[in-house]
């Protein structure tokens, strides 16, 4: 049954803001080995303790960028690409505590928007980072009402900004479709299959694979910093899983790229169980610098009055 608009808020509430906690929450274990959260903290929850440069509570480069982009799109009501790469210039030029490799090259490569991410790709030949999957939660938030369609193109052209390979392309419009289902109180692993459908033929065997109810995390052919098994394995801790907790802590143990995995299952997580669930501790915790903005770090309270703003724009 497609959810009322105040159900609607909720699990958006949920997306934006449950993926900030994943990041939040994993980026401490980030390039550790698999069980290091569970071992930790045995009750399965943990804390948003900080370590390995992080403050506790501080999300990493993940939300960061998706600030980034739901803040244009609160203000220019659409896609405003060259706006979107401007701030993710600013940002960069800026010296965030994080940044990946291949995101960096291409925003300060002095290249112009529609051209840089393309000529990083034919250069490197390597473009199917994880990076264009960890900032998606204000996007899909915010194009979700539009339907499958217009919100798997939106997250296309926005992965495209940063990420030459299409594969990662069709990956983040995946991962758009996944919060749209949620977000109408569908059941987002049931709608999977109309999503791969829409996928581009040359990559839907990939995706398929990844995404299929038998895939684990163990049968991955790469490090969970590709967006493969990232967003494979973000599914699989929603699959297995039956609490916004549990799916977090699943896919924190599961090591490597501990912040984008749990920021990607965060998104999905809280989009299926909607943000009443998430533990208020974390919540008074959780802050999110955006170094080149000029302002203070936002607070719980601040990526509320985003969300709002980015589901109240249909």
């Amino acid at each position: 049954m497609p959810h009322d608009i105040l159900t609607r808020v909720e699990h958006a509430l949920g997306a934006v803001i449950g993926s900030a906690v994943g990041d939040a929450l994993g980026a401490p274990f980030e390039f550790g080995e698999p069980g290091v959260f569970s071992a930790r903290f045995p009750d399965g929850r943990g804390e948003l303790c900080g370590g390995g440069g992080w403050d506790p509570g501080e999300a990493t480069d993940d939300t960061q960028m998706a600030v980034l982009v739901g803040q244009s799109l609160a203000e220019h009501g659409d896609l405003d690409l060259p706006d979107v790469f401007d701030r993710f210039r600013r940002w960069a030029l800026a010296e965030p505590k994080d940044i990946g490799l291949q995101t960096e090259q291409v925003l300060t490569s002095g290249d112009p928007w529609d051209l840089a991410a393309a000529r990083h790709f034919r250069t490197t030949g390597r473009a199917a980072g994880n990076g264009c999957l960890m900032r998606s939660s204000t996007a899909a938030v915010r194009f979700a009402a539009e339907g499958r369609e217009a919100t798997m193109a939106a997250g296309r052209r926005l992965a495209a900004l940063t990420h030459g390979d299409p594969a990662a392309w069709e990956g983040t419009a995946i991962l758009h479709d996944l919060v749209r289902a949620a977000l109408a109180g569908e059941d987002p692993l049931a709608e999977l299959p109309g999503a791969l459908a829409l996928v581009a033929p040359e990559h839907r065997e990939r995706w398929e694979t990844v995404l299929d109810p038998a895939w684990q995390p163990s049968a991955a052919t790469e490090f969970n910093g590709a967006v493969w098994p990232c967003l494979g394995s973000a599914v699989w801790a929603l699959r297995t899983t039956s609490s916004f907790e549990e799916s977090l802590a699943a896919a924190i143990d599961l090591g490597g790229d501990t912040d984008t995995v749990a920021a990607v299952t965060g998104l999905l997580a809280g989009a299926v169980h909607g943000v009443a669930v998430i533990p208020s501790p974390w919540l008074n915790e959780l802050h999110v610098p955006v170094p080149g903005s000029g302002e203070p770090a936002l607070r719980t309270g601040a990526l509320v009055e985003l969300t709002y703003r980015l589901v109240m724009v249909v």
